[in-house]
């Protein structure tokens, strides 16, 4: 009986590290971005940071201390599949930050309620989903609770708004991708791998737009660069990737679920506390809690589903030991039997569990971008 409750409390305490990080990363990138607060309105280069950081702690992990082995990654894959993905994940990583410069973080936590949308239309376009009249009723739901929120908003900035809603359809359109071009090829990433392969690529989509965009605008005697702030908010990012990862090996997508809904609510709440200029009204609230019940109910139908084809509860399946598993057998043959490293089947990508910031970690389709871990970088 103990045991039962010590493993129940590390649980806990596994999804309160959690909720405390992604909160804690959303508010410091927030901070580190503001003109009113550090004064770094530089969204790509934040997002390079976290990038090169990532990459360079996965490469050390994989090449000098050999905690795992790299798949056996062929050029042709490289070039049709991690490319391509890398380069939506960069562009969701930089619409997202670039948003925290218009609008607040309350704000961005409601339209971030888009993402079962966003993620659903993309699926139906590209027919790795099919339009279903429950779940675009759902939807439907998501998209008018956003709209009311979004109308209700004090300080609704159209730039922001749109940055912020580009930045979630190129997740959407990541996370489907990942499904299209990797499915088929068997390809499974462990979180090392996933930094490995995706954070360098993505770093190297970066860098045109900051060359052009922000690289003329950097007046290097004007801006505050400590290095203990950025140092601490990367390890902060990167840390967030293993924590949910620990999380969905002890309990699994639907708590992780839950947990990610209470995060919401009480990062909109501390934001009103930290930043004052983050006012919510009560048309912002009402319209939050429609989108949100839709999303609650999106999530129901698609448990529902994946239940329906799997024997084994979608929170008892065992996660994968990538620490003791140094072959190199990430790469999985076959269609239809593609395991994620958690052990699950692959799911859709409209049934990944999605952390924004997290976003190379948190997803359940582990083919490659969001090989389970969500803010590697911060959104």
């Amino acid at each position: 009986m103990k045991m039962i409750n010590s493993q129940l409390l590390l649980t806990y305490f596994y999804i309160f590290i959690y909720i405390c990080l992604s909160s804690g990363v959303i508010l410091f990138n927030k901070w580190v971005l503001s003109p009113k607060y550090f004064k770094f309105p530089f969204p790509i280069t934040l997002t390079m940071i976290h990038m090169g950081f990532s990459g360079a702690v996965a490469i050390l992990l994989v090449r000098v201390f050999k905690v795992v082995q790299p798949v056996k990654m062929t050029f042709q894959i490289y070039a049709t599949c991690v490319i391509p993905i890398s380069a939506f994940f960069a562009s969701s990583l930089w619409f997202g930050n670039t948003a925290y410069l218009y609008i607040s973080v309350a704000f961005i936590q409601m339209l971030k309620a888009l993402m079962p949308v966003a993620t659903f239309v993309m699926a139906v376009i590209c027919g790795t989903d099919k339009l279903r009249c429950d779940l675009f009723l759902n939807m439907l739901l998501v998209s008018v609770g956003v709209v009311i929120s979004s109308y209700g908003e004090i300080h609704f900035n159209v730039i922001g708004t749109v940055y912020q809603v580009t930045g979630i359809f190129a997740e959407a359109l990541r996370l489907v991708l990942t499904q299209v071009l990797l499915q088929k090829k068997g390809l499974t990433l462990n979180p090392v791998t996933s930094l490995y392969y995706i954070a360098p690529c993505s770093f190297l989509f970066l860098f045109v737009p900051w060359y052009v965009l922000e690289k003329p605008e950097m007046d290097l005697s004007h801006i505050q660069f400590n290095f203990w702030i950025f140092f601490s908010n990367a390890v902060c990012a990167l840390a967030l990737n293993f924590v949910i990862f620990l999380v969905i090996g002890r309990t699994g997508a639907v708590t992780i679920r839950v947990a990610g809904v209470l995060k919401d609510w009480i990062l909109i709440a501390l934001s009103t506390i930290i930043f004052p200029e983050s006012t919510i009204t009560g048309l912002n609230i009402i319209g939050y809690g429609i989108a949100l019940s839709g999303v609650v109910m999106y999530n129901y139908l698609k448990v529902k589903d994946v239940k329906a084809s799997n024997p084994l509860p979608a929170d008892a399946l065992p996660v994968k030991d990538w620490k003791a598993d140094k072959r190199s057998s990430d790469l999985y043959k076959g269609d239809s039997d593609i395991s994620n490293i958690d052990g699950h089947k692959g799911l859709a990508a409209s049934e990944s569990v999605v952390d924004e910031e997290a976003p190379l970690l948190s997803s359940r389709v582990s083919y490659v971008g969001r090989g389970q871990m969500n803010n590697l970088s911060s959104r």
